[in-house]
């Protein structure tokens, strides 16, 4: 294991963090936030001194790079980001408990937006700034911002691959073009150019400059921390329905964008895990207004509310702006449907992902069709190219142990006491990086009635989810920390 290298690379990202809070901390000094401010200063103090003894280590750090220490530097990073990057909440004791701090910093990096906060306005405006910047700053990924912005390795850097693959969510990774640099520093500006875009269109929606930015970062993360404590339910439908349309657009491969740029505008439309993600989102969106147009007073009016919450929920974005928890059981069993799904791959997005879904179900009518024709030789095909027979057991093997988290997960927080549906619902929201669940954790309701225990282990589950699994579960293995 190459802990010097490893060490190189998360000095810089804790250099990154303490920099991004600078706009927290000048959001507070304007407003006269002076516990606010100083906390903040105190955090970026303590966050530069880790990164200068991790730059002292990783001096003379040698270049070799495997797959392991890619999996490995990820899930560190992330648990050392969001360990330190939740200090100002805990020196400003505006969340009292180190756990309860963790969890809502953890929740932000990884876009989940799950919270213990039962009354978020009562919070600094510029630390309720640094918790909706967490989900900007998570979404795309840390370590994706590193390698377009910062020379690690010289010219011919080989382990960006390892690194980008371990953080960007779904089957595989590609490159938009042959230089890694080149590909993360592309996803990078297409996401601040949509960042950008949806900011202006709330701002024309009469949205101040802090609503718009805040509520952007949360979008464009699709993490969904609200700045208010009715979340979107209390903005215009012109707001609402921009949010709808962005965060679709943000649930979408960014590849797809960059294929847009380049004027492949059919690539795109045959792009088989574009078309399926359209038709859940339009098939769910249908089922659900036919489902609740009682509760409604016309059925427009059961459509928006439909279509917001379909697409907060796929998108695992988690704004809210109607309590779908009172809606019919066969509303909400689509909700949790739709958690289990989730985005797209390359996305902001949490879930399953639609192109894993898509991987398997192709696998299943192969191995249905292999059951009658066993001498028959099949291959798995997406958009017309052969699927490699290790992304096809990846994903099986992703799978089990997505079963497995979840199982395990909801044993030991029913030691809380809960109800089944409440246990599953926070599973389910915090592991897909959804937010809301249903009942105790439902849209109205938070997660700071679990005990500390269970809120490590949903802590656990919301890194689990946003990195697929693996770079947090490898940190477990031995053989990770044994001599070879």
């Amino acid at each position: 294991m190459n802990y010097r290298m490893i060490a190189r690379i998360i000095s810089p990202i804790l250099m990154i963090e303490a920099i991004f809070m600078i706009p927290a901390w000048a959001i507070s000094y304007a407003g006269h936030e002076v516990n606010a401010a100083d906390a903040i200063v105190k955090s970026q103090f303590i966050i530069l001194a880790c990164a200068a003894v991790l730059y002292l280590l990783s001096r003379n750090a040698r270049k070799g790079f495997y797959a392991k220490e890619g999996l490995v530097t990820t899930g560190f990073s992330w648990i050392v980001m969001s360990a330190l990057g939740c200090l100002p909440f805990y020196i400003s004791r505006e969340i009292p408990s180190y756990i309860d701090c963790l969890f809502e910093m953890v929740s932000g990096f990884t876009t989940t937006g799950s919270s213990i906060l039962p009354e978020v306005e009562s919070i600094s405006r510029g630390l309720l700034y640094w918790r909706s910047f967490s989900h900007w700053l998570g979404g795309m990924g840390v370590l994706v911002f590193l390698m377009a912005v910062v020379p690690l390795a010289g010219k011919n850097e080989g382990f960006t691959l390892h690194i980008l693959r371990a953080e960007s969510p779904g089957p595989s990774v590609g490159k938009l073009v042959p230089h890694m640099k080149q590909t993360a520093l592309i996803l990078y500006l297409i996401y601040i150019a949509m960042t950008i875009l949806n900011t202006i269109f709330l701002l024309l929606g009469g949205m101040s400059l802090f609503e718009a930015v805040c509520t952007a970062y949360g979008t464009a993360g699709t993490g969904g921390f609200g700045i208010m404590n009715d979340s979107m339910a209390g903005y215009s439908p012109y707001l609402q329905n921009v949010t709808t349309v962005f965060m679709l657009l943000f649930s979408v491969n960014f590849s797809c964008y960059y294929l847009l740029l380049l004027g492949r505008w059919k690539d795109v439309l045959k792009d088989e895990e574009f078309r399926l993600f359209w038709v859940i989102v339009f098939g769910f969106i249908g089922l659900i207004a036919w489902n609740i147009r009682s509760l409604y007073p016309t059925f427009g009016e059961a459509l928006h509310q439909a279509s917001f919450t379909v697409s907060t929920i796929i998108s695992t974005t988690g704004f809210v702006i109607a309590d779908y928890d009172v809606w019919p059981a066969f509303s909400k069993v689509l909700i949790l449907c739709l958690m289990f799904i989730g985005a797209c791959a390359g996305s902001t997005g949490g879930g399953l992902k639609v192109s894993r879904l898509l991987i398997m179900f192709k696998s299943l009518r192969r191995n249905f069709h292999m059951n009658m024709h066993p001498s028959e030789v099949r291959t798995i095909r997406i958009n017309k190219h052969v699927v490699d027979e290790k992304v096809v057991r990846n994903a099986a093997n992703y799978m089990i142990a997505y079963a497995f988290i979840v199982i395990i997960s909801m044993i030991l927080i029913s030691l809380d006491g809960f109800d089944v549906e409440t246990n599953l619902s926070a599973v389910m929201a915090t592991f897909n990086n959804v937010g809301p669940g249903l009942a105790a954790v439902g849209p109205v309701c938070n997660f700071s009635g679990f005990s500390g225990f269970s809120k490590l282990v949903l802590i656990f589950d919301m890194l689990a989810g946003r990195l697929e699994i693996f770079p947090i579960a490898i940190l477990f293995s031995k053989s990770t920390w044994r001599k070879q």
